[in-house]
C-alpha cells in the first residue's frame, strides 16, 4: 500500500461586486510579468523592428504628434510621433539598428 499525499490548493481572495470568493492562482499567473506604471518620459519600442529614419537630435525642443522616428517592422512603417511637448534628452538607437520590442529608444525632459 502506499501513501499519497493530497496537496491543499492556496486559496486567494477576491471580490466582485462586494462579494467575496476565493480562486487558485495559476503557475502561469503567479510568473507573469509585473506591470509597471510606463515612464511618460521614455519611448520604448512596441514591437520588434529596425529603424529606418530619425527625424530628431539630443537636444531638440518637439512639439505634441511631431515625428520622432520610423520603426520598421514586418514590412510596415510606424512612425513614432512625440507624445507632449518635451526636449530630446538622450537616443539610444540609430538608423539601421535592429531593435527588440520594450526597448528604451528615447529619453525625454520637460521643457520648463
Amino acid at each position: 500500500m502506499t501513501n499519497h499525499k493530497i496537496e491543499t490548493p492556496e486559496l486567494v481572495d477576491f471580490a466582485v461586486t462586494a462579494r467575496k470568493y476565493k480562486t487558485q492562482l495559476t503557475r502561469k499567473f503567479k510568473s507573469r510579468k509585473v506591470w509597471v506604471d510606463p515612464n511618460p518620459f521614455e519611448i520604448q519600442s512596441f514591437i520588434p523592428g529596425t529603424i529606418i529614419q530619425i527625424s530628431v537630435k539630443e537636444g531638440d525642443i518637439v512639439k505634441e504628434g511631431e515625428p520622432l522616428l520610423i520603426l520598421e517592422a514586418m514590412k510596415m512603417q510606424n512612425r513614432i510621433e512625440m507624445p507632449f511637448t518635451a526636449k530630446i534628452k538622450k537616443l539610444n538607437v540609430n538608423v539601421g539598428d535592429r531593435i527588440p520590442k520594450e526597448m528604451l529608444m528615447i529619453e525625454l525632459e520637460s521643457v520648463e
